[in-house]
């Protein structure tokens, strides 16, 4: 059992994920094994039985060069059994001959080599001290400190991530609101535009209504002015030739603006020779001003249209060019 499998089981780790923590590590350390095991806590197979991979046996006369150097372990060997007058000793470490750091076992020298990136090992016959009590305690410590400082880390990591996801949330909530109200405006402006384009299209067809009903009242009084002058001048042979009638304009159509009780006005036109009764329909199917039953009636001259005459054509009622009916509630 290595020296980092023993601290991490001290900390309290089972042996199996410790010693899968480093082998996945590549045994760079008690930290990064540590990292390892709080990443995959939840992994099914963390407590199966881990089978550390078999390396160099110490006092085996076949070792590999990734884990000692078998020249320099010839040398070392060959150095202790003279040294030992004859006396062969059994090597109880390896040594690294780059750094010379003892080592207690294989899996710690590939451990080692892994962190170092050192090369060259040796058996040795130096044996390593086992820690004493105060100098575990003070590594438990060292290493919940670390521990601890790292998961400190983590958690003002995950804050910043939160305030980063909450100001994104934000800001796009912004925009989000902005492109609303800005919608919202542009569809106000849409409408108000359109009211005031009828406003606009209202008003000149009221004024075009006025200006043939002003027309109307010229045209009229100049042929009632001209047929007062004709009859005039005509006024001295009445008794030998009976006066002519001086025959109307013939108009086709009937142009009516219908004022209805809320004040509001529609404009048609209409044949002269349509019943009025095709005006009431129209009315009623077009008025704005709710529902109810309503008479027709006109200002100038003043006449409030009877049953009978529904069935009467326009031309026959005086309004032909052009009148205004006013609603009236009945």
């Amino acid at each position: 059992m290595s020296t980092d499998v023993k601290t991490l089981m001290e900390m309290g780790f089972p042996e199996n994920q410790a010693a899968r923590a480093l082998a996945k590590t590549n045994y760079k350390g008690v930290q990064a094994a540590m990292d390892w095991i709080f990443a995959h806590a939840d992994d099914p197979d963390i407590n199966d039985p881990y089978e550390v991979p078999k390396g160099n046996v110490l006092g085996s006369s076949d070792q590999s060069e990734g884990a000692t150097n078998p020249e320099s372990t010839k040398d070392k060997s060959a150095e202790g059994t003279e040294a030992g007058d004859g006396q062969s000793q059994q090597p109880k470490s390896l040594k690294c001959d780059e750094c010379g750091k003892l080592l207690k076992s294989d899996v710690d020298a590939q451990a080692h080599a892994a962190r170092t990136q050192h090369t060259s090992f040796s058996e040795s016959t130096e044996e390593i001290k086992p820690l004493t009590e105060e100098e575990k305690r003070e590594q438990s410590i060292r290493l919940q400190e670390k521990l601890k400082q790292r998961r400190l880390e983590k958690e003002e990591q995950v804050k910043k991530e939160q305030i980063a996801r909450e100001k994104m949330r934000r800001s796009t909530g912004k925009e989000l609101v902005t492109a609303k109200q800005k919608m919202e405006e542009d569809e106000i402006k849409r409408i108000a535009e359109q009211r005031r384009k009828e406003k606009m299209e209202e008003k000149i067809a009221r004024q075009k209504i006025k200006d043939e009903i002003e027309k109307d009242k010229r045209e009229r009084a100049a042929r009632a002015k001209k047929s007062s002058t004709e009859a005039t001048d005509q006024a001295p042979v009445a008794t030998s030739s009976p006066p002519q009638k001086v025959p109307a304009k013939d108009y086709s159509q009937c142009r009516l603006q219908i004022r209805l009780t809320n004040g509001q006005a529609l404009t048609q036109t209409f044949s002269s020779k349509e019943p009025l009764a095709a005006v009431r329909l129209y009315i009623e199917m077009n008025r704005t001003d709710g529902s109810g039953p309503f008479n027709l009636m006109t200002n100038f001259p003043k006449k409030v249209f009877s049953v009978d005459d529904m069935e009467k054509p326009l031309s026959e009622l005086g309004l032909v060019p052009s009148a205004v009916i006013i609603l009236t509630k009945a």
